[in-house]
């Protein structure tokens, strides 16, 4: 009877980690920006980390300058202004806070105007992603809502 309650108990906790390794692994895939439709990310999972990089945007503006082409000019390290856009990681460092079902901790990065912010993100009850970026203390920032790309 040990070995049966033995085994149920670490049955349990397998299905557990699995269920909140799932919740925190929704975010992972390719999500264009809702409003504009102008950028695609792919969120992709390191360790416990979650990031986004770039794969595509809007290059229209400018069509001398095609996307492949186009560089990270703003960047305030000169070292760092020749970085392709595209696979540019721009989100970094968030982790999954089972409890509050949200992504914490992160750090956005804006190579419009080469500058980061604090960051969060949450799945929506429509399965949109919301992304918060923030200065310092949430109400001082921005939402970006992303739609799931398949």
């Amino acid at each position: 009877m040990k070995y049966v309650a033995f085994a149920a108990i670490i049955i349990s906790m397998a299905s557990f980690k699995k269920s909140v390794s799932n919740g925190a692994d929704n975010i992972v895939g390719k999500w264009i920006a809702s409003d504009d439709k102008n950028l695609i990310v792919q969120v992709y999972r390191t360790g416990n980390e979650y990031k986004a990089s770039i794969v595509w945007f809007d290059d229209s503006d400018d069509k001398t300058k095609p996307m492949a082409a186009r560089c990270d000019t703003k960047n305030p390290d000169k070292n760092l202004r020749t970085r392709k856009l595209i696979g540019l990681d721009v989100l970094r460092g968030l982790t999954y806070n089972a409890d509050d079902d949200e992504w914490q901790d992160g750090h956005i990065y804006d190579p419009s105007s080469g500058k980061e912010y604090c960051a969060k993100a949450w799945l929506t009850s429509d399965g949109n992603l919301k992304v918060r970026g923030y200065w310092h203390f949430e109400m001082f920032g921005q939402n970006m809502l992303f739609s799931k790309t398949y």
